[in-house]
Parts: C-alpha cells; sequence; structure tokens
C-alpha cells in the first residue's frame, strides 16, 4: 500500500506564489515517474508536470517558464514551485507517482500507480 499526502495548496492572488509537495510512504521500493495533474471544475485532468527516476522534467506549455518540478529521493517527496501564478491555474491539483515494489505473494517485481486525494488551488484576480 502506498499513501501520498499532499500539502501547500490553497488562496493567491494572480501574481503571486504557492509551493504544493507530495509525500510518499508505504510498501515500496523505489519511486519512477513523479507527476503534477490539476482538474478544473467539469474539465479533464491534464498532466501539470512530471519528473523521472532521473531528473528528466516536462511541464505543460501553459505552466512553462512559471511551474518548477522537483523531487527529494532521500525523503521520497516531490515539490511543484508555482510562480506568476494565473486565474486559469484555479484547479484541484494531484500527486501522482510510479512506484516499484517486490510482490512477495508472486515473487516478482512490480510497479503500480496511486494517486494523492488533491489539494484546491484557487488564483484570485
Amino acid at each position: 500500500q502506498v499513501q501520498l499526502v499532499e500539502s501547500g495548496g490553497g488562496l493567491a492572488q494572480a501574481g503571486g506564489s504557492l509551493r504544493l509537495s507530495c509525500a510518499a510512504s508505504g510498501n515500496f521500493a523505489t519511486i519512477n515517474t513523479m507527476a503534477w495533474y490539476r482538474q478544473a471544475p467539469g474539465k479533464q485532468r491534464d498532466l501539470v508536470a512530471k519528473i523521472s527516476g532521473i531528473g528528466s522534467k516536462y511541464y505543460a506549455d501553459s505552466v512553462k517558464g512559471r511551474f518548477t518540478i522537483s523531487r527529494d529521493d532521500s525523503k521520497n517527496t516531490m515539490d511543484l514551485q508555482m510562480n506568476n501564478l494565473k486565474t486559469e491555474d484555479t484547479a484541484t491539483y494531484y500527486c501522482h507517482i510510479e512506484a516499484r515494489r517486490f510482490n512477495q505473494e508472486t515473487m516478482t517485481w512490480g510497479s503500480s500507480l496511486h494517486w494523492g486525494q488533491g489539494t484546491q488551488v484557487t488564483v484570485s484576480s
């Protein structure tokens, strides 16, 4: 079992900043890809940013130059620094990870995908 705990969401004014954090714990050996998604009311859940196990980063066009994703493997955490926030950034933000562990029932290594519960980010003008 894997648990993802998100923090840092809240209210901000346009042009302001917020920093989201995601802490992973539970039954896993390593974490490969870590990512942030967001979903606004009535819209699909979209990828915001992701970071691979070797530190390669990807950003959606809408957040390039404004958001920065990072990870600390010693703490199993991931952060999303959000600067120059826009009202369009208002959404529920979800932490997502690909974890790897040894399954003692099947005696094999496997990967699994996990979602956090989401944290609300609201940007006002």
